[in-house]
């Protein structure tokens, strides 16, 4: 794998996390295939499937207070020429409504797919491990 296509990844990946904490609806929708899939702890062990579940938590707008979204030791795998698996700790510093700091970690794996030339968010599985 070309050190260009794995930085596109981790790029890729970078904006679809500020997307989320930003509360970037059209943004996030733009990057994500709208069969989108996934694991994540607000869905409380069950396969989401679509984008619906999802959009429920971008109209509350986000993080609320100043945040910041650091990836740690993100890995990327090819599963062929057109799917590939970025793994990593995603860090989100972020205040409290008080003005509080607090730090949450998660452990994410995201599902690439190459269509028409661009990559899709396809699939995620999201660990929370405060």
């Amino acid at each position: 794998m070309s050190d260009s296509l794995q930085r596109e990844l981790i790029q890729r990946t970078g904006v679809l996390l500020e997307a989320i904490c930003a509360g970037d609806w059209q943004t996030y929708e733009a990057i994500c295939d709208p069969g989108l899939t996934a694991f994540e702890p607000e869905a409380r062990g069950q396969l989401v499937e679509g984008m619906e579940f999802h959009r429920f938590y971008f109209e509350l707008g986000g993080h609320l207070g100043k945040h910041v979204n650091t990836m740690v030791a993100p890995h990327v795998r090819m599963l062929g020429p057109d799917v590939a698996v970025v793994s990593y700790v995603r860090l989100v510093q972020r205040t409290l409504g008080d003005g509080t700091p607090r730090t949450e970690r998660y452990d994410e794996t995201r599902v690439w797919e190459r269509q028409q030339g661009e990559w899709q968010h396809v699939h995620f599985h999201r660990s929370n491990n405060e």
